[in-house]
This record gives C-alpha cells, structure tokens and sequence, in this order.
C-alpha cells in the first residue's frame, strides 16, 4: 500500500509538473508575441510619420526626401544654336530731282542679315551669347558678343563685351521682331553697338527698367576700338509701366549719351530706312553697291555730343503704337554748338487678333505669334497692316556732307506664317529736302521693298 500510494504522489507531481511547464511556455509564447506586436507597431508609427513629414514638403523637397533617384544637377557650360537670316528684294523709283541728289540708285536683292549664334550657361549665374553676322558690310562681322553676370548687386546684372547700347526702344526692339524692314530715320543718332560694360535691371514687379552703360567709341565691325587714345561713351535708359493690364499696356521712358569719339570726328547719315547691298559677282571687292546716305553731315570736327530721348508706346488688344523724339547736341571745335532732331511715330494693328507683347525685362514690345500656324493646323497665320511716319533733320552743320531734311512714310504688311517665319511688304515715300548743294530742292523716292525672314 505504501508503494502504491508513493507511486500515486509521485504521477501526480509529474502531471502538476507538467502542467506548470506548459503554464509557463504559453506565458513566455505570450511575452514574445507581445513584443513583435510593439516593434511592428512602432514601425507603423515610424511610417506614417515619414508621409506626413513629405507630405507638408514643397514638392522639389519632397522628392529630395523620398527614396527615388536623385535629380542630376545641370552641367556646365551649357550651349545652343541659334540664327535667322532676312533675304530682302528693293525697287526704286525716283524723280529727276532725286536722282541728281544722290544717284540712280539700283534695284537689287540681298541677305539684308544671316546670323548663327552660340548661346548658353557658363555656370548657374554667368550666360552668355556669341552672334556673328554672315550678311553686314565686313562679314563675317562681330554682333551681339558677350557675358552676364547675375545679381551682382541685389537682383542687377552686369554684362561684358559688346552690346546694343541702353538707349533708344527703337533700337533696342530685335530686328526679328520689327513691325518694318527698317528701324526709323532717327536710328542714325544711336551709338548703338559698341564694345564695354554694362549694369542693368528690373524692379521687383518689373514695371520698372534701369541701365547705365560705358564703352569706348567707336568699334569697329571686330568688336574692337583700338588705335587712339580716348573715345569713350556712357549711356543711360530708365522705363516704367504706366499701365500694366492683361490687354493692354503703357510704356514710357527716356535716356541719355554722352559720346567723345577718339578722332574728334561726328558723322550723321541714314538711308530711307531700307538696306540692300551686294559685293563679288564681278563687283570688285573694294566697292560696295547699297542705298546711299539721302542725308549726311559728312564729318564735323567735334569735341563731344549730347544725346537725348524720350520715348512712348501703348497696345491695347490687336492696336499697338510707339513714337521716339531725339535730339543730338554736337559741340564743334572752334564754332557753336548745334542741336540735330528727329522723331517718328507708327502704329500697327494685327487684322487677325493677334497682340504683340511687351517685354518686361528689356522694356520694349516683342513680336506676333499666330494663333492658328500655316501648315498641318490649315490656318492663316497672322496678318498686320502697319503705318510709320519718321523725320531726320541734319540741316544746319558745317560738316563736308549736303546734310538734308528727311521725311519718310511707310506702309506695311506683315504675313507670319508661324512663330517662325514671316513674309514683309514695305512701301516707302522717301521726301528729301537740301537747301544748297547738288540737288538742291525738293525731291522724292518711291521704294517697294519685301523680306522673307526664318528663325531657329
């Protein structure tokens, strides 16, 4: 019996044993599994806090933030092709008087410009372009050659080389985005471009222009201006934004140059606003055969000049018009000075509905852009009559030249095919005035001239 019951005690013991064995495993089962559930909770956590951490990221710092591939920075220096050439034809008809005042002009045809230009980044603050021109007198002549500098006091920048200078809307609009052929008569009085340095800039809503500008004077069609000392030049422009809507816009502005050319020499001319010339074919290498001067002071021996203008334009819809007033203040050598004027106004308007911009960075009005392109879209294009009245007045010098009053009035059309190419019909009454000299009187020429102009 006693072995029995010892036996008895002892299963029971076991199976207490045993139970408290399992008892235990489950708890510790129980412990484990409780500390996965917490650390996969934690990661939840974790989670979900990066996505609203990214979430309230501006999207550039969102994309730093998440796990894609980082976006490659630009590379440096950047460079692109660019150009436009202008393949012009002219038809003169003139009066005896005019004839015997400057010539028998000829009718011709011509690349008036055809220019190829680098342009790009050298790094993220300095741009740059390098344009030269296939199709002006000394080709292949330096244009637009030079470097910017961004924000070099404030939001200003400085650019370096050579470079239309800062005055003058008239001079400083592209020639690719003229209304005319031309620029008006009073474009003979710019210094336009020349080789030096310039800081310029916008207000911060950029209803504001301002640019001051030195150089020497003048640069010859390499970019330089070299062989003498002196000749230096500083121009000045400042533009606002009278009215800055999204149909229309006022412009105003004005500016000033002082001019002290190295030779002591002045020399004023212009041609009817219109340009057509040829060398080779036969025509010997040191003749040119253009347009010649209707007025010119031939060279007056000058200390210095003054010039000044004033300037406004207005579009409101598809109804655009500008007008320029200049005026030169020559100082001569051993005699009085004297004032040369001249002014111009034009207006255009762009029959399909089309509106040109403005350019608020330059402070000038751009181009047309059609709505709907010649080609696949079977459209039109874009269609603008135009109207221009311009007066140069070089009368009244003791220059060599016949000096001369000029006024020209001129109608167009302008058929833009694209965005990129344009077809241009100018007529031109060229009406010449010269108190003495050859030709004296009265005299007029009537021009019919046409561009087709592409841009890449």
């Amino acid at each position: 019996m006693m072995l029995l019951a010892f036996r008895l005690a002892n299963i029971a013991l076991c199976l207490l044993a045993l139970a408290w064995g399992q008892n235990a495993f489950a708890q510790t089962e129980a412990l484990e599994l409780e500390a996965q559930l917490a650390r996969m909770q934690a990661e939840i956590d974790a989670l979900k806090a990066d996505q609203n951490q990214a979430a309230s990221m501006p999207k550039e710092a969102s994309a730093t933030f998440s796990s894609a591939a980082p976006v490659a920075q630009p590379s440096y220096p950047s460079a692109r092709l660019t150009g436009f050439f202008q393949a012009d034809a002219v038809y003169f008809s003139q009066d005896s008087q005019n004839r015997e005042a400057v010539g028998d002009v000829q009718d011709g045809a011509d690349f008036r410009r055809a220019r190829l230009a680098g342009v790009g980044k050298a790094w993220d603050n300095v741009s740059y372009q390098l344009e030269m021109d296939f199709g002006f007198p000394g080709r292949p002549s330096f244009m637009d050659v030079w470097l910017d500098i961004d924000n070099v006091i404030g939001t200003s920048n400085l650019r370096i080389g050579q470079f239309r200078q800062p005055f003058g809307m008239d001079g400083l609009t592209s020639v690719k985005e003229l209304p005319f052929l031309e620029r008006a008569l009073p474009f003979a009085f710019l210094p336009f471009r020349q080789i030096g340095a310039m800081w310029y800039g916008t207000s911060g809503d950029e209803r504001l222009t301002y640019a001051v500008s030195g150089y020497r004077y003048p640069t010859d069609f390499f970019g330089g201006s070299t062989g003498e000392d002196g000749g230096y030049g500083l121009s000045t422009r400042f533009t606002g934004l009278l009215i800055d809507q999204q149909h229309g816009v006022m412009h105003i502005g004005g500016g000033y140059s002082f001019i002290d050319p190295k030779s002591n020499l002045f020399a004023f001319r212009n041609q009817p606003e219109i340009f057509v010339g040829e060398t080779g074919a036969g025509v010997p290498t040191d003749v040119l055969l253009n347009v010649p001067p209707f007025v010119n002071t031939g060279l007056i021996p000058s200390d210095n000049a003054s010039l000044f203008n004033v300037e406004y334009g207005f579009s409101y819809g598809s109804f655009f018009v500008q007008s320029e007033v200049f005026y030169a203040v020559v100082n001569q050598e051993g005699a009085a000075s004297v004032t040369l004027p001249g002014a111009y106004a034009e207006a255009t308007y762009v029959l399909t509905g089309e509106r040109r911009g403005y350019n608020k960075a330059a402070g000038v009005f751009g181009g047309i852009t059609p709505r709907c392109n010649v080609g696949e879209q079977q459209g039109i294009g874009a269609w603008e009559v135009a109207l221009r009245y311009s007066h140069l007045d070089v009368d009244g010098t003791i220059g060599d030249g016949p000096g001369g009053r000029l006024n020209n009035l001129t109608t167009g059309l302008n058929w833009y095919l694209n965005p990129n190419t344009k077809f241009q019909f100018n007529y031109i009454a060229a009406m010449l005035d010269r108190q003495s000299g050859r030709g004296a009187g009265s005299s007029q020429a009537n021009i019919f001239a046409m561009r087709a102009q592409v841009q890449f």
